[in-house]
């Protein structure tokens, strides 16, 4: 069974999204993983006042934790 040009190309087109969505996804949580360190090392520094002066990196790290999972690409037809 041969594959023509436009079967390849789709083939190509639709790996290249795929690979793009999961780089995208490792990326986010990567970054939330950062945010996560960054966060332990505020309050080890900190110390008694690391929940008050370190609120803004809690509160950055929940903005994150809510859509850095790594999610599966599922590719549907239209």
């Amino acid at each position: 069974m041969a594959v023509d040009q436009e079967q390849r190309a789709a083939i190509k087109a639709t790996l290249q999204a795929r690979d793009e969505h999961i780089r995208e996804s490792w990326i986010r949580a990567m970054e939330a993983r950062l945010v996560r360190e960054e966060l332990e090392k505020c309050q080890r520094t900190e110390g008694v006042n690391g929940f008050e002066n370190c609120k803004w990196l809690s509160d950055k790290l929940l903005e994150k934790l809510n859509d850095s999972r790594v999610k599966g690409y599922k590719h549907v037809d239209v």
